[in-house]
């Protein structure tokens, strides 16, 4: 009888993962002891090509609904369909093509915090739900973070953009919400560079509540880079006072958390750290984990752990009504903390699009328009 209800449950959670419209790759996480044995004997055995299949995938559900706030679409419903294809994920160090130079963000003798899998070699993966027609890739079990620079090829306006993906603190979604992002900066005549954060990390959960952990590590690389940037500024052929972030999902609320302090938690290594690490502005896409939805849906309340600050540089947010992953009220109660302190901030909103586009085009107007909107914003702020 119970291996029959097993049975049961289990299909009902395959066919109810069918109908997710995952930004997510499905990854394994480190949510409770049984997870986290399994990360220390290596789940993925050195060389060995792993496949995540959506119906061998209940306890990463559980973690993705649970960390990432994933929002279960009825079939049929929602932006326009994306067509599911089977994970595949190798062992190895994700690598930029030629024109992008990857910079460690810290020496490799500098000892650092590492993410729930511990000591679990880097990989690389591709598959989950197809963008605009094209898989996208991931990197995962990220311990030493990275800036890679794309530097652009025919005039320099001397701004520059880091971009930090997302990947729902799982993964890096590396072209998609990384590189792609960089084809079109250079184009505007700026730099780019690709934020490699610090992955897997859980946000806890209290009373079924996932909650910020008490140190974002994804927040410290990002904040090491933004030090990195501006003291070398002279050297990549930037203006230490025209760098901004995009963020992307997980890396918007990243961005974020840059916008609205300058305090650090890890210890201070050299005069890039002595940099300041806010942005000179932030573009936020598709963000996350910001709104109290406790207190009913018509609430706009932030999360505690979002501290707005005045000094918080010019904003420009963009969302998609019908995102099934990250509800529209997550920008709207961020855009309104903003406008309350006195910070320029800007709110674009398509009815469709979903979650998780990038710049790929689709069918949704969004995902054509958005990109003009960004460089006619960054115009009006004399970064072009």
């Amino acid at each position: 009888m119970k291996r029959a209800a097993r049975a049961a449950a289990f299909c009902t959670m395959a066919s109810v993962l069918r109908t997710v419209p995952r930004a997510l790759p499905l990854l394994p996480v480190a949510q409770d002891a049984k997870t986290a044995k399994l990360f220390s004997r290596g789940v993925a055995r050195r060389g060995q090509i792993r496949e995540t299949i959506v119906s061998r995938s209940h306890v990463i559900l559980s973690s993705l609904v649970g960390a990432s706030g994933i929002a279960v679409a009825a079939a049929g419903q929602g932006p326009e369909a994306r067509i599911e294809v089977p994970k595949v994920e190798r062992e190895g160090v994700w690598q930029p093509a030629a024109e992008g130079e990857q910079i460690p963000l810290w020496a490799a003798s500098v000892a650092l915090a590492k993410p729930d899998s511990g000591d679990h070699p880097e990989a690389t993966g591709n598959g989950s739900p197809l963008v605009g027609g094209r898989k996208w890739h991931w990197a995962s079990y990220v311990t030493r973070p990275t800036m890679t620079i794309y530097k652009p090829k025919v005039r320099n306006t001397g701004s520059a953009v880091m971009v930090v993906p997302g990947g729902g603190f799982h993964a890096v979604a590396t072209d998609l919400e990384g590189t792609e992002i960089c084809d079109w900066v250079v184009q505007q005549g700026m730099t780019c560079v690709v934020l490699k954060y610090r992955t897997p990390q859980l946000w806890p959960r209290r009373n079924g509540v996932s909650q910020r952990p008490k140190v974002l590590l994804a927040l410290e690389d990002a904040q090491r880079a933004m030090g990195l940037l501006r003291q070398g500024a002279s050297a990549y052929g930037i203006d230490p006072n025209k760098i901004g972030v995009l963020g992307f999902s997980a890396g918007a609320y990243v961005a974020a958390e840059m916008s609205n302090t300058v305090e650090r938690t890890y210890p201070l290594a050299d005069p890039a750290d002595r940099q300041s690490p806010r942005p000179d502005f932030a573009i936020i896409a598709y963000t996350a984990r910001m709104l109290d939805n406790s207190k009913g849906k018509n609430s706009l309340d932030l999360q505690p752990w979002v501290k707005i600050s005045p000094d918080a540089p010019p904003t420009l947010i963009v969302h998609a009504m019908d995102d099934p992953v990250d509800d529209i009220r997550h920008p709207m109660a961020y855009a309104l903390a903003l406008k309350e302190a006195g910070v320029p901030v800007d709110l674009r909103v398509y009815a469709k699009g979903g979650h998780a586009f990038g710049m790929r085009p689709t069918s949704d107007p969004i995902t054509t328009e958005w990109p003009g909107q960004v460089g006619q914003w960054l115009g009006n702020l004399g970064m072009l």
